[in-house]
């Protein structure tokens, strides 16, 4: 019994509609679903990726408005991958300096590796490789270009030893070690690279601009719950099973500090639209939709001209 990968990233943004024009225009990822914070309906939730956003592909967003700015650092996920096509640094080095992006050349583990932060100083990179992901092909972004899916993650443990146990228990298996960094990889089809860092440095701080966690992905509920039992017997404190209506979850805090969710990889985003709709309406889970009136009223605005303002090849 293994995870398989990646499921999705969560994370905390500032403005709404900048974090949606950044993933639409600047990267070129599809807004597939608009949502509420089920713990806080004042905040979205905003979900981007392919054009279904299939597990492996999404980045999601808690977009807080003036929050309090973060800090990555132990104790988090401190930098999120996606896969672009071999040979494309050039256009992404090319496309992020015209929009006012830096970013910085890295070479890991013999694969070109391109590192900037969007607008709210969230670490992200673009690893040069192969995917199973087909990329969404009505973005702005060329297709032989495009991203495709995540990559993986880097975490920056503050115990490095026991969250690579956990990433062991959850089917990782360690694979390369270069200077201050231990690779893991998961048996999977994509999103199946986890990075541990072994460095010192101060801890992270939440808020805007860190990831919030990251989620693995399980078949279905039934896996899900043998995972809980599983994890609730290596002496991880496991949630019960949450409904988010796109998949189910649990959560724990793995011994390093960076929080963990296991996920299903059903219903998916098409469960309340269709594939042509997706991201284009507020969606509420149904024991919300009495409230769609107070709860329209307390989020900022986010139009439709806020996912194609400034689209340019």
């Amino acid at each position: 019994m293994n995870t398989t990968g990646i499921h999705h990233v969560t994370a905390v943004a500032g403005d709404p509609s900048a974090n949606v024009r950044f993933y639409t225009d600047v990267l070129g990822l599809r807004l597939v679903k608009r949502t509420v914070n089920f713990d806080d309906t004042q905040t979205y939730h905003l979900y981007f990726g392919d054009e279904t956003g299939s597990p492996g592909t999404a980045m999601t967003f808690f977009p807080f408005g003036e929050g309090r700015p973060g800090r990555p650092g132990r104790g988090q996920a401190v930098a999120t991958a996606f896969v672009v096509p071999e040979g494309s640094l050039d256009y992404w080095r090319e496309r992020l300096a015209d929009r006012g992006v830096e970013t910085t050349d890295r070479d890991r583990f013999g694969a070109g590796v391109l590192a900037f932060s969007d607008r709210d100083g969230q670490p992200l990179e673009l690893v040069e490789g192969e995917s199973d992901v087909e990329p969404w092909t009505d973005g702005p972004v060329p297709e032989d270009a495009a991203l495709r899916g995540f990559f993986g993650v880097t975490l920056h443990s503050a115990d490095p030893g026991a969250t690579g146990r956990v990433l062991e228990l959850l089917g990782f298996e360690r694979r390369d070690e270069a200077e201050d960094r231990v690779r893991y990889v998961a048996d999977g089809d994509r999103a199946t690279v986890v990075d541990l860092l072994e460095r010192e440095s101060p801890r992270g701080r939440p808020g805007v601009g860190t990831v919030h966690h990251v989620a693995f992905r399980v078949p279905d509920g039934e896996t899900q719950m043998r995972w809980r039992e599983e994890l609730s017997d290596a002496g991880q404190y496991v949630t019960e099973q949450k409904d988010r209506q796109y998949f189910d979850s649990i959560y724990f805090r793995e011994p390093g500090g960076v929080l963990f969710e296991i996920a299903t990889d059903g219903p998916g985003f098409t469960a309340d639209e269709s594939v042509e709709s997706l991201g284009s309406a507020l969606k509420l889970p149904p024991w919300l939709e009495s409230d769609r009136e107070d709860i329209e009223a307390r989020l900022p605005p986010l139009n439709a001209a806020d996912t194609t303002e400034g689209v340019s090849n």
